[in-house]
């Protein structure tokens, strides 16, 4: 949620930049900046009243005036009904406006304008190549049929080694980043400034109270792709990042503690609404995956800094499974409500003959810190911090890309960097 005052201050800046990321909130902005005017008055009207109370509470009053006190807080009961009521509305038009992207953001109209950044590896055709799905089915990898069966479309049994594949990697990734010499290895590959504290690793909840999902700011875009369980009013999480977001709500952070960096592994459940064809058989986008996800608390001058470093991380991560990827940032359209910059990482796939994403990275600056309110303590005064999320691997696309840029004739070749893990060298 943005900073109602700013708001006032800079109502143009706010329309332009919720027209950046494809909102017209012109008449809503010119709304809400009244109604937070009228507030103010009827706040100022009802605090004069109550000094008047005050005023003639001091001496026993007569009864005349007791009858008038009467009138008077009957008055503010009718002010007070009023002011709830307006207080409501701007909290929920206030979480209508967007988060604005940062000023070097790219603007654009959808994610055909994003930006790529650089590309890293050898891409490889797809000639003599079998796709993912038809060399899973062909090694009893994956059970589509049977999934299907029981769960219905879009599910998946994964089995035999691919199954060790997936706790391989899972295992790989948390040996890594909860490594102090690994974090500063990276640090000092990517030139970066930031403070060397591992990640604390965590299983979170996949169930979270509604609350909790409007507090991250994903379901005022009107773009809902989360599965809600309306009568125990809870949704259950499309990322590890929804439930270890709130983890500090409403409390303060010891500064000289910040960044404070969880990596949390769970299982997910997406709709995946819109989505079609080919990407809806098979793994690439289903109802329920798995996922690695970063997370991290940072001072708001130091969130450029940790951007970059989760996107580091990303991209070594990566290089270790010697996977063919490109980086791009994602322009102003396809950021999202809570993001105020971000970039993803694609890595190639041979069989299709392009690049699809495999992580992404964001700031949120302290747009989910207001709402949720995550603060910390700079010389006795409260500050927000910075949010930031970052992908380390969603398991199925990993997968994907391993069993297709690893294929060597029938076989798909290890990483060297997950053997020690797999205990074999080829499926």
């Amino acid at each position: 949620m943005i900073d109602i005052k700013d708001l006032i201050k800079r109502p143009d800046f706010y329309k332009k930049t919720s027209k950046d990321k494809g909102y017209n909130l012109d008449e809503l902005i010119d709304i809400l900046i009244q109604k937070k005017n009228f507030l103010n008055r009827l706040i100022k009207k009802r605090d004069n009243l109550r000094f008047e109370i005050n005023k003639l509470s001091i001496n026993k009053p007569s009864k005349l005036e007791i009858n008038y006190l009467k009138k008077i807080k009957n008055k503010i009961k009718v002010i007070e009904d009023e002011i709830s009521k307006l207080e409501l509305e701007i909290s929920d038009s206030l979480k209508k406006i967007p988060n604005p992207a940062l000023d070097n953001v790219p603007i654009g109209e959808s994610d055909k304008d994003n930006v790529v950044i650089r590309y890293f590896g050898d891409i490889k055709q797809s000639k003599n190549k079998t796709d993912y799905l038809n060399f899973s089915l062909n090694n009893d990898l994956i059970d589509i049929k049977r999934a299907s069966k029981i769960s219905g479309s879009r599910f998946a049994f994964l089995k035999n080694k691919l199954v060790l594949l997936e706790f391989a990697i899972i295992n790989f990734v948390f040996d890594k980043l909860t490594n102090k010499e690994f974090i500063n290895k990276v640090i000092e590959e990517f030139n970066l400034n930031v403070k060397n504290n591992e990640f604390i690793p965590i299983l979170p909840p996949v169930f979270i109270k509604k609350e909790i999902m409007n507090g991250l700011g994903y379901l005022d875009s009107g773009l809902i792709d989360f599965f809600e369980i309306k009568e125990n009013n809870f949704y259950l999480i499309g990322t590890a990042e929804h439930s270890l977001v709130p983890y500090f709500k409403d409390e303060i952070l010891n500064k000289e503690d910040l960044p404070i960096r969880f990596l949390g592994f769970s299982t997910c459940f997406r709709k995946e609404a819109g989505s079609y064809g080919k990407d809806t058989r098979g793994i690439l986008r289903v109802h329920q995956f798995d996922k690695i996800e970063m997370i991290s608390f940072c001072l708001p001058e130091n969130s450029i800094n940790e951007l970059n470093f989760l996107l580091a991380i990303e991209e070594k991560l990566m290089r270790l499974l010697e996977l063919p990827y490109r980086v791009i940032e994602r322009c102003t359209a396809d950021l999202g409500h809570p993001t105020a910059k971000g970039f993803d990482v694609e890595v190639w796939l041979p069989s299709e003959n392009k690049y699809r994403e495999t992580h992404s990275c964001s700031l949120t600056t302290d747009y989910q810190s207001r709402r949720l309110n995550i603060r910390y303590r700079d010389k006795n005064i409260l500050k927000l911090v910075n949010v930031l999320n970052g992908t380390a691997f969603a398991l199925g696309r990993v997968l994907i890309a391993i069993l297709e840029n690893h294929q060597h004739g029938e076989r798909v070749k290890i990483p060297k960097e997950l053997i020690p893990y797999t205990n074999f060298t080829e499926i």
